[in-house]
């Protein structure tokens, strides 16, 4: 596997980037955040993801590491290949992602072109436990109002997202608040209101 490429960067395209490594130009395909990084004639050190199928070598450049491991585990969903990958994470970046999977939102994973509603079902029932926590740093640096907020909102937007209405949302969060605390997580959360919910009915 070739983990990263190194070198100067001697094109760059809607696609992706050209750098040169030892003398050859190795074709990187990148989201357009990582290409906004770099610029012709300059260095340039990617983390790099090959996908190797029967007709052919495609490498896929990143700017983190974190971004190139995201893209890896997206693929081991059913129907996830390279292309929907790179998509996802042209349209999120991987915390977001994993906020999304981990709230079941599937109003913003079906933001990204060539997923559905299904598709976005599917991705949240097969990922939920394999992209990790959602990044809680920034989070942490927030006032406990915004902070509540935050959690408020990622919890009604995957509830609403799974077809409940926006009422019946609010009425589940003000059941779990309290379950809340100061450390709030929102996958436990979300589970927690889905419970609610249910017994509701």
């Amino acid at each position: 596997m070739i983990a990263s490429v190194a070198g100067q960067v001697t094109a760059i395209a809607p696609y992706g980037a050209v750098i040169e490594v030892g003398g050859v130009g190795i074709l990187t395909h990148c989201t357009p955040a990582t290409l906004a990084t770099l610029r012709v004639g300059e260095e340039a050190r990617l983390a790099t993801s090959l996908v190797v199928r029967e007709e052919s070598l495609t490498l896929f450049g990143f700017a983190t590491a974190d971004e190139r491991t995201v893209f890896e585990l997206l693929q081991t969903a059913s129907g996830v290949g390279p292309k929907l990958a790179l998509a996802m994470l042209a349209v999120h970046s991987p915390n977001a992602l994993r906020v999304a999977v981990a709230a079941a939102d599937l109003k913003a994973l079906t933001q990204v072109p060539g997923i559905g509603q299904k598709g976005a079902q599917r991705i949240v029932l097969e990922l939920k436990d394999r992209l990790g926590t959602p990044d809680e740093v920034v989070d942490a640096a927030l006032n406990g109002g915004r902070r509540v907020a935050a959690w408020r909102d990622q919890v009604h937007s995957g509830l609403v997202g799974l077809g409940y209405s926006s009422k019946d949302a609010d009425e589940a969060i003000a059941v779990i608040e309290p379950e809340a605390g100061d450390d709030p997580q929102i996958a436990v959360l979300l589970k927690s209101a889905l419970r609610s919910l249910s017994s509701a009915r």
